[in-house]
């Protein structure tokens, strides 16, 4: 087992080194191919970004560009394979049954518009990507409220990275202050959508 993880560890220290090399690119890419945890790469944008590799708004807009494209491939995935290679084969970008179910759950029940505010829920910011594929939603709309919601995500962690430097790996202890009021927030505009859409579906049953 001590083999194992040190082999995980070299190879997960590899594609950091990647990343640098490639550097706005390599934050793209990170986050494209979902092999490492989103947070995580856009911290050690941060860290390449105090260490002066690469510049604090390139690093955002690159993590925006990745981010955005790996949920896109996400929906493809549910519009295309549908639940059953989900299933199967979301294991591999960290999605296993559970979160799919979570997921499906909020979309049937808020609709489109969670696709916001979901992203900054930790069970459902990537899965909700499942079923807007599978109920085949406008990929106009999906990928607006997408971008819109990665945007904030993306500063966020490119910032905190920036302000550990060469501590970044320590990224979930210094974000959890931060995470609670983030997902009081969302929880408090999932509510406001919710109303909104209530009201407005008073109002069509009222008029007919």
């Amino acid at each position: 087992m001590g083999a194992g993880v040190h082999l995980i560890s070299d190879i997960i220290n590899q594609l950091f080194d990647w990343i640098q090399s490639l550097g706005y690119f390599g934050i793209m890419l990170g986050l494209m191919i979902e092999v490492i945890p989103s947070e995580i790469v856009l911290a050690y944008g941060g860290f390449l970004v105090s260490s002066g590799h690469i510049n604090y708004i390139g690093a955002v807009v690159f993590g925006t560009v990745g981010g955005v494209i790996a949920q896109l491939f996400i929906y493809w995935i549910g519009r295309y394979g549908g639940r059953p290679v989900l299933e199967k084969y979301g294991k591999y970008i960290f999605i296993h049954k559970k979160h799919i179910d979570y997921a499906e759950e909020w979309f049937n029940k808020y609709g489109t518009g969670v696709i916001f505010t979901a992203r900054f829920i930790p069970v459902a910011r990537h899965a909700i990507s499942i079923p807007a594929g599978i109920s085949r939603m406008n990929l106009g709309r999906f990928t607006l409220l997408t971008t819109l919601a990665v945007i904030p995500w993306s500063a966020l962690f490119v910032y905190l990275g920036y302000l550990l430097g060469d501590q970044w790996k320590n990224i979930d202890e210094k974000a959890a202050p931060y995470i609670t009021p983030i997902l009081l927030i969302a929880l408090a505009l999932l509510i406001v959508y919710f109303l909104i859409k209530w009201i407005n579906n008073r109002r069509k049953r009222g008029v007919h």
